[in-house]
Formats: structure tokens, sequence, C-alpha cells
């Protein structure tokens, strides 16, 4: 482990997305793993983290304490549980130094509120998704919305995931909803269309309607589109790969450590 390397925690580490961020860690030359955490009926928990990753034997276990797993981190990446997200959040924020970079979707008002509180004791960084290319994307949609008036433009989103993935629409598409929705100064909650009926499903101009596809082992892809009498605008992105997700993880972490409490996002990591 390198003195002058960032030394990164993980939560929900037997995940496929905790696992995959741990291995990059491991991988990468400037950060050290020195911590993971998982849940107390875990059959990792006690597992040797570089054996969980294919690594080899680092000493160091997986453990169900927040507190042991943190203890020479600087940044947790968090990629738990929104119940686990809103738990350690505020522990965290007690410890004082460490930052916290989540990828968790999900949070209800109460569990939000949890991140909101930690932020102003420490650096909080909040994702719907680490890539960076979705981050562009919504970079992009923002100027779309705003530019193509609701008046002209209708506007979907679609987005397709594995079927074993649980929320739907996903937490990317809802943001990029919140996105669309901001930039055309609205709420999302009074413009947003989930569930159509089959008869008399006439839409209002403003809505923003959004489709969720479900099947095999699609990683990732989301597409807004921007609907016209007479043309259309379409921005997306596909995920080939989980391992742009831990990429983007790795970016956020690097980004914040040493930065200011607050509440950060992808969008900060990607600059202007």
């Amino acid at each position: 482990m390198s003195e002058s390397s960032i030394h990164i925690a993980v939560t929900g580490i037997s995940g496929r997305l905790g696992r995959a961020i741990a291995t990059e860690v491991i991988r990468a030359n400037d950060l050290s793993l020195v911590g993971g955490m998982v849940s107390s009926d875990s059959p990792n928990l006690g597992a040797d983290l570089g054996e969980m990753c294919a690594a080899g034997f680092m000493g160091i276990e997986a453990v169900v304490s927040l507190e042991q797993a943190t203890d020479q981190a600087d940044v947790l990446i968090d990629a738990s549980l929104p119940k686990v997200t809103s738990a350690i959040a505020p522990r965290l924020a007690s410890m004082g130094h460490r930052a916290l970079v989540t990828g968790v979707t999900g949070l209800d008002d109460e569990q939000q509120a949890a991140l909101y509180q930690a932020a102003e004791v420490i650096p909080v960084l909040q994702a719907s998704n680490f890539s960076l290319g979705v981050a562009l994307v919504e970079r992009l949609l923002a100027q779309a919305a705003k530019a193509l008036a609701a008046e002209h433009f209708d506007i979907e989103i679609i987005e397709a995931h594995h079927k074993r993935k649980a929320d739907a629409p996903s937490g990317t598409a809802l943001s990029l909803g919140e996105t669309a929705a901001r930039a055309r100064g609205v709420d999302l909650d009074s413009v947003a269309q989930f569930n159509r009926p089959r008869h008399d499903g006439h839409r209002p101009m403003g809505a923003i309607g959004f489709s969720a596809i479900r099947g095999g082992g699609v990683v990732g892809e989301h597409e807004a589109r921007f609907l016209s009498a007479f043309e259309e605008v379409s921005i997306s992105h596909k995920a080939y790969d989980r391992f742009i997700f831990a990429q983007g993880a790795l970016e956020a972490a690097r980004w914040i450590k040493g930065k200011a409490p607050g509440l950060y996002s992808m969008q900060d990591v990607l600059g202007d």
C-alpha cells in the first residue's frame, strides 16, 4: 500500500458493481484498496478482498463494521442498497475526514435527506450512473430540452437493462427526466408519464414519457428522443461492459478527495 495513493474502501463489495470497483482499485497505480464492507449474512464475510477479486491474497478481510472497513480510507465508494446508504452516510460524516461516493439509486425522501445532512459535514458525490458518457448525455439533454420547446417537441426516455434489474424506470432514466424537466422549468412529477392507458392515452403537451425494457443480459441503454411533427433529435448511450461504471466510480473518487463538504455529481467530475 502506497502512502501517496488514495485509500479506498468499498461497501457492497460482494455485488457485481462493488466487486468490479474493488478489482479496478487493485489494478490502479494511484489507488489502494484498504477495506470492504458486506452484510452480516454474506457468504463473503471474512473472505480476503484480493481473493474475492481474483487478484491474490491481500491480507484484508471483508467485514460488517463500517468503522473497521473505513479505518484507513480517504474515500468510501458505496455500491450497496438504499437502506445501507442512508445508514452509513451519517456515521461516515461523524468520522469527519472521509469522502463518500455513492452510486446507489432508489432512495426515498428520508434516505435522501440522510445524504443531504452528511453533505453538510463531508464531501458526498451522488451518481445515478457512474459512466462519464452518461454524464455527457445528461449535459447534452439539458441543452436540447431548453432549446426545443415543449409546444413543438415531445420527450420520450427509453431504457433497457438485464432481466434481473429490480427497479423500472432505472435511476439513470429518472435522472435524465429530471434534467429535461429542470431545463424546461417544470417539476418532473407534474409532467412524467410512466403508465399509459391502453385506450384514451392522448399525450398532454409537455409530458415526458418513460419506457422500460427488461430482458437478457443488457448492461444498460438509455435514449432521449425529442419528437416534433416534422423532425426528431435523439441522444443515446449504450454500455457494453460494467467496467465503465467501475472506472467512473474511480474517477469520482480521485476527483472528490480533498474537496470541501457539499453534495456533488458526475457533472462536477466531467468538468466544464
